[in-house]
């Protein structure tokens, strides 16, 4: 069940938000910035999957089909007709969240999880190697330059705001807000009648379908609603990075990451997924020099995982705080 926010739990969240906040103030290196920035951009992705698969129930394997369709509506919107990205984000979001519609119409009505799992894998395949194809439009793997970056504007006590490569600052806290909307719109569904049903759904379908909740509809709103999310989550990074080529955000390689960073920080959970993209973004700037072999790491770091902290990073402080009585407990 969604667990209720204790005041030590809020009074450790509000602390880790001021941390976020300060942290610029006290060092602007822009390297970790830059890993901080993509640490947070790929926990909204994170929590966005961790919604449908770990609060709802259903096996995704295909998320990284709206990140990169996100991206490129976004950046082409920008490109071709000249929006603005701050409007771009938020249709980039939306055709994300028509394409999330249409492939979950026909699969959500499945009960038969590995077959979820298949199809959507298999969506996001045929979105690659379309992107991959249509080198007119996306250019394919020589990659989509010159994507607008964010306006500038004026903030009042602060002054003029300005987005470029060199500038990391600005792109920092906008990725913060996004995160923190994020995570706000997954707690209040959560904590709403929807997120119950969500719960009832996961544990027990037939259950769940016998107190009447409309299991597919229940499906395809957190599907559309985590699909939204990673499409706003890409259309960000292509305006951030300004460059994009289909194996970069539409590569298997992509989710595997993204799964790993949901297991290690814990699976199910409001922080987790946050706390194992950070942890996992530092990890993957090591293993820049042996790129070949990340896929391994990632797949031992999963497994690992799975042996020896089944619930996650976020659970490690639970298991030093509980009495003995309580983990013999579960143990039996």
């Amino acid at each position: 069940m969604f667990q209720p926010l204790t005041p030590r739990k809020w009074f450790a969240i509000l602390g880790v938000i001021a941390v976020m906040l300060i942290l610029p103030l006290v060092t602007q290196d822009t390297y970790l910035l830059h890993v901080l920035i993509l640490a947070m951009i790929f926990g909204i992705f994170a929590s966005a999957w961790n919604f449908v698969t770990g609060f709802a129930g259903i096996k995704t394997f295909g998320h990284h089909a709206f990140f990169a369709l996100g991206a490129y509506a976004s950046a082409l919107i920008g490109i071709n007709i000249g929006l603005s990205p701050w409007l771009t984000i938020w249709i980039g979001g939306l055709i994300a969240a028509v394409a999330g519609l249409f492939i979950g119409l026909p699969i959500l009505r499945i009960r038969s999880m590995p077959h979820v799992a298949i199809v959507t894998l298999g969506f996001a395949e045929i979105v690659r190697i379309t992107l991959s194809n249509l080198t007119e439009i996306t250019r394919g793997e020589l990659g989509l330059w010159g994507i607008p970056v964010f306006e500038s504007f004026t903030l009042p006590g602060v002054g003029e705001v300005v987005f470029s490569p060199a500038n990391k600052l600005p792109y920092y806290y906008l990725a913060l807000v996004l995160l923190l909307l994020s995570l706000l719109v997954i707690t209040m569904l959560m904590r709403s009648r929807t997120g119950l049903s969500l719960i009832a759904m996961r544990d027990a379908e037939d259950a769940a379908q016998s107190l009447g909740v409309n299991l597919t509809r229940q499906k395809l709103q957190v599907f559309v609603i985590s699909s939204f999310l990673v499409g706003v989550a890409g259309a960000f990074y292509a305006h951030y990075i300004t460059i994009l080529t289909p194996m970069a955000v539409a590569g298997v390689d992509l989710m595997i990451l993204i799964i790993a960073m949901v297991l290690v920080g814990g699976l199910g959970t409001l922080t987790g997924p946050i706390a194992g993209a950070l942890l996992l973004m530092i990890l993957v700037e090591f293993l820049r020099d042996i790129d070949t072999f990340r896929m391994l790491v990632y797949g031992a770091i999963i497994i690992l995982s799975v042996m020896f902290l089944p619930k996650g990073l976020v659970t490690i402080g639970q298991n030093l705080t509980r009495s003995p009585k309580a983990k013999a407990r579960e143990s039996d």
